[in-house]
């Protein structure tokens, strides 16, 4: 090989390499397999430098053998990494990836629900109010659109979803790069409170900037080795933005990912810090992605009793099902999912919730109905109407754990809530929205009082002679209207006492409520 042809090989490789360094930000990483497809590329680049400069093609191949040879064992170590780490040799790695802790217990652990800071707000309604703030700033409106990243976080004591402003479009970066992006919106999943905060500085360090400010380039050039998440967005509790990177590695060659850790960047000023796992600061909600923890989860479920049982005894083999949500508990963000058998039938063995901060994974076991029978059976209740069910928040109503859906109709505008027994989903309570979310839980609750510890102290007796009685069914639900020989009403379901049905005019009663309304609902009957 000439000494011309390889410094002007080596030249042109070199800067071919620059750029695409710049443009496609690599990592520096031989455990990524993307590393060995960009050093693939660079190699291949030099072989066709000096066979196309060379004008001497297959003579330049033959002397470019021991480059190929290079290549050829690359392939040999990449294949060999995935044949080590396979579940087929080591099931025991995939099973342990995530410790669970299976004597979760529901009542105990999860608290009761409380409605004043239950986050009813689900993502598609989130968007649709960020959107409508952004529509009411004129003068931003046509610079900057919103981010639909809408990170969900515990945030001065209340659960909300935040994103940032972006730039719209590569024009608006040059014109606005001076000043950055001028703030976020933060939309409060309990009231639905949505507000465009803007900030003293702008954010320079985006995805949608450009050059040296574009986030992925900032966050390459300071930490080169390092395999990066999906970046979310969060607030400090003093309001102050950061990206949230989360770090992570593999075993060999792309096998058994897993997080190491986050990049905490000032989006202002570009200065960042990484953390390991066990040292991320406590107002950091999202560390660790969903679909991460689904797969380990679904691994330790599938592996946990060896590869051959896997595949042929399946003893306790277990997954995840198809959907997920979030709560919020203690100032952290919990992922939960239903766990069902591995044939995927229509019911679940029990919920997992994990930490996406720390990633502590407890098991509750609940056999019940899974999320999308759920809302199957929410749907079922007014398919007259064509709603479609929100994929169900999981709550602790009554002692018991309870699927709350929200059914919207085609505009995307919450009409009714639904409550689901997550044991038995043939239970379901619908309630128009407009009538409020403790009311439509009274609705629920009202249906299974015989479930409901109500203490004698707690109620305020009255004697009645019923003038009238009448029944009627209200969403499935039978109830009796009594009128008293005095001209004051009542309600009362079927479920508080079975002797209703054989009450008649002119028998009288003793019975106890808790708030006396214009048609007061008694829940006890002596």
């Amino acid at each position: 090989m000439s000494k011309k042809y390889l410094v002007y090989s080596t030249i042109i490789t070199l800067v071919l390499a620059g750029i695409y360094y710049y443009v496609a930000l690599p990592p520096m990483n031989w455990h990524s397999p993307y590393f060995y497809f960009s050093l693939f590329l660079v190699v291949g680049c030099f072989i066709l430098c000096n066979i196309v400069l060379s004008g001497h093609p297959f003579r330049e191949i033959k002397k470019s053998a021991w480059t190929i040879g290079i290549v050829v064992v690359v392939c040999a170590i990449f294949v060999g990494s995935v044949a080590i780490f396979s579940p087929f040799i080591r099931a025991d790695l995939y099973a342990s990836r995530i410790t669970v802790r299976e004597d979760g217990d529901f009542t105990s652990e999860i608290s009761e629900v409380d409605f004043k800071a239950l986050p009813l707000l689900d993502r598609e309604s989130t968007e649709k109010l960020g959107d409508r703030v952004m529509g009411q700033m004129a003068d931003m409106v046509s610079q900057f659109y919103v981010s639909d990243l809408y990170t969900q976080i515990n945030y001065q004591g209340n659960i909300a979803r935040v994103t940032p402003l972006e730039y719209n479009g590569w024009i608006k970066y040059f014109t606005n790069r001076t000043t950055g992006i001028p703030g976020y919106i933060t939309v409060n999943s309990v009231t639905g409170e949505s507000t465009l905060v803007k900030l003293n500085e702008g954010m320079r360090y985006m995805p949608s900037a450009m050059f040296n400010e574009n986030l992925y380039r900032k966050l390459r050039f300071a930490n080169p080795t390092a395999l990066f998440g999906q970046p979310q967005f969060e607030l400090d509790e003093a309001g102050k933005p950061f990206w949230v990177v989360p770090t992570y590695d593999y075993r060999g060659i792309g096998m058994l990912q897993d997080i190491t850790g986050a990049v905490i960047m000032d989006p202002v000023t570009g200065e960042s810090n990484r953390y390991a796992v066990g040292e991320i600061p406590t107002w950091v909600d999202h560390v660790y992605d969903a679909y991460l923890i689904t797969e380990q989860v679904n691994d330790w479920g599938l592996y946990r009793g060896g590869f051959l049982n896997s595949l042929f005894g399946q003893k306790n083999v277990v997954q995840t099902t198809e959907g997920y949500n979030y709560l919020a508990m203690n100032d952290d963000v919990y992922m939960y999912t239903g766990i069902t058998s591995v044939l995927a039938d229509e019911s679940n063995l029990g919920f997992i919730l994990t930490n996406m901060r720390t990633k502590e994974t407890t098991f509750y076991s609940i056999p019940g109905a899974e999320e999308f029978s759920a809302m199957d059976s929410a749907e079922g209740q007014v398919q007259q109407m064509g709603y479609q069910a929100s994929f169900p928040l999981l709550i602790n109503l009554n002692g018991k754990p309870t699927y709350l859906l929200s059914l919207k109709d085609n505009a995307g505008l919450v009409k009714m809530y639904a409550f689901v027994d997550v044991v038995d989903y043939q239970k379901v309570v619908v309630t128009n929205a407009s009538e409020g979310i403790e009311k439509a839980a009274e609705n629920y609750i009202g249906g299974k009082l015989n479930d409901v510890e109500i203490k004698d102290e707690d109620l305020q007796y009255v004697d009645i002679t019923i003038s009238s009685i009448t029944m009627a069914t209200l969403e499935g639900n039978s109830y009796y209207y009594i009128t008293s020989t005095d001209g004051n009403r009542y309600k009362v379901s079927l479920v508080v006492s079975d002797e209703l049905p054989f009450l008649q005019e002119g028998d009288s009663i003793s019975a106890g409520y808790l708030t006396e309304t214009s048609v007061t609902e008694l829940v006890k009957i002596k």
